[in-house]
């Protein structure tokens, strides 16, 4: 089975073919000149996705060695996502299957990330738990297969990427704050501050806005009347931040190990290219002698393959939609079912 997968939500238009278990082709244009705005603007995105869209659908079915006519699925990111950027892949992806007369799957942009660990060799088995962590969203979740996820933790208030890009941003940084901030920290001592984690009222749920607040307060108090932050202090504040993200994160994976049986772990989403984090979770399956997928970077991040391998596993599982019935905004999941606890 071909599949042809476009991902428009946010600031990286991406369009992917991949050929049963095997990526034909991966192609990600990244919009950096959000960079001096120090985030996304939805209008210049939205833009930005019309300008490019064409042309990588062309350069990724030619890098893929096929013709148009050799898909056999054509999916794309349904939602969430900012509405105007969303609607210019989905509609461009709708259209080339009303006019090829090729099945259209309407992805949710969380589901692709929550399988992305697939895309790899060694691939995950069900029961399957992910920790699915980015600038929008914060997510442990227990799949038992493609179409039944149970949700079992999130954030209640910032995402970790959110308090990634704020902290970034009031440490003087600049955004994407992620990679900023694990620049720092790689110089810094993370044991110099004790931050805290913050203990929520769910037992798998997370919440980074207190701990945004309590690096805010540090600075005020140690650098005064916006005294520069000298570099070694910087990467002090960058390091012990981003521990107590990841000792947050790590904490509510251990508490689900104890209390559900699984065959596989995975970490998904942008915030899964943090080293750290990485290295923290590798530990963690380890310790719980359970499988451990992490995508390759490319992966982790906004990517066509991700939507194309979500499309194919539907598809798959007998799946169908209708080019008659508008599935825009397919903001929540209906493969998401209530935990039984």
């Amino acid at each position: 089975m071909i599949v042809l997968g476009i991902e428009s939500s946010c600031d990286e238009t991406s369009v992917a073919v991949i050929k049963d278990d095997e990526v034909l082709a991966n192609l990600i244009s990244s919009q950096d000149f959000h960079v001096k705005y120090g985030g996304v603007v939805p209008e210049l995105s939205s833009r930005a996705h019309i300008q490019i869209i064409t042309t990588l659908v062309e350069d990724a079915i030619a890098k893929a060695g096929i013709s148009l006519d050799e898909i056999d699925v054509i999916g794309a990111t349904a939602g969430p996502g900012l509405i105007g950027a969303l609607l210019v892949g989905y509609t461009f992806g709708r259209g080339l299957a009303f006019a090829k007369k090729k099945p259209f799957v309407p992805v949710n942009h969380v589901e692709g990330h929550i399988f992305s660990g697939f895309l790899m060799e060694e691939k995950p088995t069900f029961p399957l738990l992910t920790l699915a962590v980015s600038g929008g969203h914060t997510l442990l979740l227990l799949a038992k297969s493609f179409t039944e996820i149970i949700p079992l933790g999130s954030t209640i208030d910032d995402a970790a990427g959110e308090a990634f890009d704020k902290v970034a941003k009031m440490l003087g940084l600049g955004y994407p704050g992620g990679p900023k901030i694990q620049a720092a920290a790689e110089q810094g001592d993370k044991t110099k501050i004790d931050f805290p984690v913050a203990e929520v009222k769910g037992k798998y749920d997370f919440s980074f806005s207190g701990l945004k607040t309590s690096v805010l307060r540090y600075v005020q108090k140690e650098f005064p009347d916006g005294a520069q932050i000298p570099q070694s202090s910087l990467n002090d504040i960058a390091a012990s931040f981003q521990d107590a993200v990841v000792r947050a994160l790590i904490g509510r994976c251990k508490k689900t190990l104890k209390d559900f049986e699984v065959n596989s772990i995975s970490l998904v989403g942008g915030v899964a290219a943090n080293s750290a984090l990485r290295n923290a979770f590798i530990a963690l399956g380890k310790k719980f002698n359970k499988k451990t997928v992490i995508p390759k970077y490319e992966y982790c991040g906004d990517n066509g393959a991700m939507i194309a391998f979500r499309a194919k596993s539907l598809h798959e599982a007998g799946e169908r939609f209708s080019l008659e019935e508008d599935a825009f905004p397919n903001f929540s999941s209906k493969y998401f079912v209530s935990p039984s606890l």
